[in-house]
Order: structure tokens, then C-alpha cells, then sequence
């Protein structure tokens, strides 16, 4: 991907992955060479996230999301595909600001950058039991109505049919569950250093039905290195971004201690 050097903070042995300790809007990569991004960025929920500002105005949210889509559809190949997991809406953060409709304005945006849009996932998480918020409790006063859900939004850049043959490792099984636009699997349970992991399988499932098995998968916010771990177990290249040096080195303990024995 013409990757800078002296920004790579990890590579792993065979060069197939990997890891930029970087602001994302500032690294090198080289244009029309990403054939799947793979990504939760912040939510500007004010998670404490180790380098960055998670609750700045919402407005401004939405402009740094324009910056990062705009990027981020340039270094796609015309067959690139986009999957982004993002709230479905917005309902606590910065004070005054109230409900915010995410999905709806950040697939607005997508489209604005050049991005075209082809269909939406719906992941239930099955947490509606860590719900703490209720408006109006038993009133018709003010309820608050909260979906137990988040999305994954599904984006490409120019065309949806690859340009290519390549080869598919996704099983028979698979693919006529995930096809169905309803995902139903636990958040991430496991205890590591970050305030807001997603679970392997998010990344595994968008992978292995979305890419060819040598395809080269991006995460421009990486976090705990899960789409990193995902790309890696299924064979596929891969690049991961994170402004946090802390976040970058869990990252690659995490990518080391899964592919340990490979």
C-alpha cells in the first residue's frame, strides 16, 4: 500500500500485516489499493479513549467524518467495498445536544464524499439488559426509546460486483445466515485494555463475506487490533491505523498472542 516506513509501529513476519502509529488524515497510503475497510470509529460518546476526544461538538463529529470517508474512499479500488459499524443513533455525550441521528446523517455524508450506498446490517447485541435509561419511567411524559442495536453500514466506491475472480472462504452455511441483514451475537466480554471493543466475529463475518481470501483489508481506527486478528487468522493482508501508541501496542501483543502457532 506504499506505507511510510518510519510510521509502521508493527509488521508481522511474512509482511502481511500491518500497524501505523498515526492520525489516519495524515498517513501516506497509496491510493485505489484497499479492496474492504473494516471499522468502528469513535462515537463521540465520551468513551475516555487514550488519544483522542470523544465528545466534541456534533457538528464538528460530523465533519471529521466527512474528512475520514472522503480519505478513505480515495484509497479503495473502484470495487472496494466499505463495512462501518456506527450507532444507530446518538443519546448521551455532550451536554445539550440531546438525540442525534447518527446512521441516517453519516450515511448522508458517505454519499456526499463520492460513496455509494447498497444496504445496511443490523447487529443486535443483545445488551438491552445494561439499559440504565428511561426518560419518563411508566409515563407518557418524556420516554426515552432506545433500540439495543448498532449497524453496519454497508458502502463502495464505484462498483459492488468485484472486478476480479478470486477465491471465496466463506462456507455454503455461512453466507445464508449472514446474508440476512439481522446479526445476532454478543459485544465483546473479554477484558482487554479498551474502552470499546468489538468481538472477532464482526470483523470475521464482514471478511469472509466480503473479500477474496488475498484481498487487502484496512481499518483506519484500530483500536485493540480486532479486524487486524480477524484478516490475519483468515489469511488475508492487512493494514490497521491508530493515533494512540498505547492502543497500537495492544494491538500488537493481542495480533502476536492470536496468530502464535500459525
Amino acid at each position: 500500500m506504499g506505507v511510510a516506513r518510519d510510521k509502521v509501529f508493527y509488521s508481522s513476519p511474512d509482511g502481511k500485516v500491518i500497524l501505523i502509529n498515526d492520525d489516519y488524515l495524515n498517513t501516506s497510503l497509496k491510493e485505489s489499493t484497499v479492496d474492504l475497510v473494516v471499522t468502528s470509529p469513535p462515537y463521540n460518546v465520551d468513551v475516555k479513549y487514550e488519544g483522542y476526544t470523544d465528545n466534541i461538538p456534533y457538528e464538528k463529529y460530523l465533519e471529521f467524518t466527512e474528512k475520514w470517508l472522503r480519505k478513505t474512499r480515495n484509497l479503495l479500488k473502484p470495487d472496494g467495498r466499505i463495512c462501518l459499524n456506527i450507532p444507530l443513533d446518538k443519546s448521551k455525550g455532550r451536554d445539550g445536544e440531546g438525540f442525534q441521528s447518527v446512521y441516517a446523517d453519516v450515511v448522508e455524508i458517505a454519499k456526499r464524499v463520492g460513496l455509494k450506498y447498497f444496504s445496511t446490517i443490523v447487529w443486535n447485541e443483545g445488551n438491552i439488559s445494561r439499559r440504565t435509561a428511561w426518560g419518563s419511567y411508566s409515563s407518557a411524559s418524556a420516554p426515552y426509546v432506545i433500540a439495543p442495536v448498532e449497524v453496519i453500514v454497508l458502502l463502495y466506491k464505484d462498483r459492488w460486483k468485484k472486478g476480479r475472480k478470486g477465491k471465496s472462504d466463506v462456507t455454503p452455511e455461512e453466507f445464508k445466515e449472514w446474508t440476512l441483514g439481522l446479526w445476532t451475537f454478543q459485544g465483546e466480554t473479554k477484558r482487554v485494555d479498551h474502552p470499546a471493543p468489538f468481538p472477532v466475529e464482526l470483523p470475521k463475518r464482514c471478511i469472509k463475506l466480503f473479500s477474496y481470501t488475498d484481498d487487502v483489508v484496512l481499518d483506519p481506527f484500530v483500536g485493540s487490533g480486532t479486524t487486524l486478528i480477524a484478516a490475519r487468522l483468515l489469511g488475508r493482508k492487512a493494514v490497521g491505523v491508530d493515533i494512540s501508541k498505547e492502543y497500537c501496542e495492544l494491538a500488537k501483543q493481542r495480533l502476536m498472542n492470536a496468530v502464535m502457532g500459525l
